[in-house]
């Protein structure tokens, strides 16, 4: 399958939403989540030629090495990787259990760490390749109850930054889509109040969706976005403004 994007936490929200974009630019993708949804089946059935399954607990970290090589001897050597699968457990620090800590961190950083070193031999090899990591305006604005998440978003960003220099010779651009608060799994405790007083700070009057955020990511897939590399762009319907 020529020129195919892996897409992980693929099977709701913003994952969902990349994979339907990226299909409608004739790319082939590989939908990674640990269960299959009714959703992403829809899109199977609307593609069956460019959308493909696989079931994975990311958090596994020990299977990962195993999981990129099924990939490619599947499906050949990727262009593109997607990290945009998250947790993002609500709750402040101090009683928060270590192995809720532990689990973010290796859903959030640990893994978008490994499938890039996995899969970007590929991509070295093929002397081209899009990285892409799902990042938020929480890892610079801080948010309450959120801190690790916070964290493991900077991490991330810190990560692209440098990934971003290492292989920028080979035609490989990285980089993060930060997006602001969208009405999806994760946000669902911000509901009422609290969710329209964050339309209300946006310049815009209401809050950016999955397909806006998706459509970013889509565009760094693009042949126009041959000269973006190790920055962050950033949908929040202007909430940092």
């Amino acid at each position: 399958m020529a020129n195919y994007v892996i897409v992980t936490g693929a099977s709701k929200g913003l994952g969902l939403a990349i994979c339907q974009q990226a299909a409608e630019q004739g790319f082939g993708v590989i939908g990674i989540a640990k269960t299959l949804t009714e959703s992403f089946k829809a899109l199977q059935q609307a593609n069956p030629e460019l959308m493909h399954f696989h079931p994975a607990d990311l958090a596994d970290l020990d299977s990962l090495s195993e999981l990129c090589k099924q990939l490619i001897k599947q499906y050949g050597r990727p262009y593109a990787l997607v990290n945009n699968a998250a947790a993002g457990h609500d709750g402040v620090l101090a009683t928060m259990p270590n192995s809720a800590i532990e689990h973010l961190l290796q859903l959030n950083i640990q893994a978008p760490i490994l499938l890039c070193k996995y899969l970007v031999r590929s991509m070295l090899l093929n002397r081209k390749g899009r990285i892409i990591n799902i990042s938020s305006i929480i890892a610079k604005t801080g948010f309450n109850g959120l801190s690790v998440y916070a964290a493991s978003k900077a991490a991330l960003e810190g990560f692209s930054h440098s990934l971003a220099r290492e292989v920028g010779k080979a035609g490989i651009t990285v980089n993060c889509v930060a997006p602001g608060y969208m009405q999806t799994d994760m946000t669902s405790s911000l509901q009422g109040d609290k969710l329209e007083s964050v339309k209300r700070r946006s310049p815009l009057g209401k809050l950016a969706t999955v397909e806006d955020a998706a459509a970013m990511v889509v565009y760094l897939l693009s042949d126009k976005a041959l000269a973006i590399t190790g920055t962050v762009m950033t949908v929040d319907a202007g909430s940092t403004a």
